[in-house]
């Protein structure tokens, strides 16, 4: 069965794998569209610190279940369309014992620590899988990055009295963004792309920061009194943007880190002492899938306009070449498996 691994720092091959065998309590699906994560292009980029090579990406899932063992309950039908969470839990580390699954110490991410679903059928726990009749196969694969987003507002407990500073509006970052706006709190969305700051701006930021162009600290003072932020969700992945997170919240804030970064970030610890800040790590998501997949089926928001652009499985080296060389233009971009 054709598949694409990343087998060297940028390069990644077409290689050939065995078809998935189920058990009973799992179901096959077959694979129609895969989105590209910024994991996926850090690991082509040979920066992401939890891939191993060579490693077959892709955890951004949606298809048809085409196949299910004798203990899948009678829920999920054959041809139904679905998506899946890609993450793997113990049930006895800490973090497991205490209900934050999502966070699991031996965590195995689809396409991150084991190889993932960029190929033709994968098999997966029926635990896993959220079907859906009501979305299209499109918005179905947009279900687990929006989700990891609206998993950090959460974590860093934003209400309506918030003015939240997101930093970063990827698929990722405006999951957060539209989980956020939700809550009912004022969010100002920086970025150094003008086309993802629209996108911020259509799906309800107030205000808008290309810190290429402006000085975003000064800019940050302005929106609000001179106090900076209440909340800050980094969901870039840079030292840089870490440390202007430090900047721009005000005193007795909180800021939600959701992006990985190989670098170290050097910051001045001081910032966290003075202001008393509470600083909140957001892995993966936990429990939101069925809530962002009501969200897009209300169609509150233009949810397919995130997608930058679709590749066909046959040029799946090209899409990855096309985001490294691209990554500004860049929201989303899908591999059409099926075709």
């Amino acid at each position: 069965m054709k598949a694409f691994a990343i087998t060297a720092k940028k390069t990644i091959q077409e290689i050939e794998i065995d078809e998935p065998v189920i058990d009973s309590n799992e179901i096959q699906l077959e694979v129609h569209y895969i989105g590209l994560c910024g994991s996926d292009l850090s690991a082509y980029r040979g920066l992401m610190p939890l891939v191993t090579l060579p490693r077959i990406p892709g955890h951004e899932i949606s298809g048809k279940i085409i196949g299910k063992g004798n203990q899948v309950p009678d829920s999920f039908k054959i041809g139904d369309k679905a998506t899946v969470s890609p993450y793997t839990n113990c049930g006895i580390c800490p973090a497991c014992r205490a209900g934050r699954v999502n966070t699991c110490e031996f965590n195995q991410t689809l396409g991150v620590q084991r190889d993932g679903a960029l190929t033709k059928k994968i098999r997966i726990p029926y635990d896993k899988v959220f079907s859906n009749e009501k979305l299209s196969l499109q918005e179905l694969v947009l279900v687990e990055p929006m989700s990891v987003g609206y998993h950090g507002a959460n974590r860093g407990e934003v209400r309506e009295t918030d003015t939240v500073l997101l930093i970063g509006c990827g698929t990722i970052g405006i999951g957060a963004l539209c989980s956020t706006v939700r809550k009912g709190a004022t969010v100002i969305a920086l970025d150094i792309d003008d086309s993802k700051l629209e996108i911020a701006r259509n799906f309800g930021a107030a205000y808008i920061i290309n810190s290429k162009k402006e000085n975003a600290i000064a800019r940050i003072k302005e929106l609000t009194g001179n106090e900076g932020v209440n909340v800050v969700i980094e969901a870039a992945g840079n030292p840089a943007t870490f440390v202007l997170a430090l900047e721009a919240v005000s005193f007795a804030g909180r800021i939600i880190s959701i992006g990985y970064s190989k670098e170290e970030a050097h910051f001045n610890s001081q910032l966290i002492v003075r202001k008393e800040l509470n600083i909140y790590g957001s892995r993966n998501a936990l429990r939101v899938f069925p809530s962002v997949i009501q969200m897009l089926e209300r169609k509150e928001k233009p949810y397919l306009n995130l997608i930058t652009k679709i590749f066909p499985f046959d040029q799946v080296p090209k899409a990855f070449q096309y985001w490294d060389e691209n990554p500004g233009i860049v929201t989303k971009i899908l591999i059409d498996v099926k075709g």
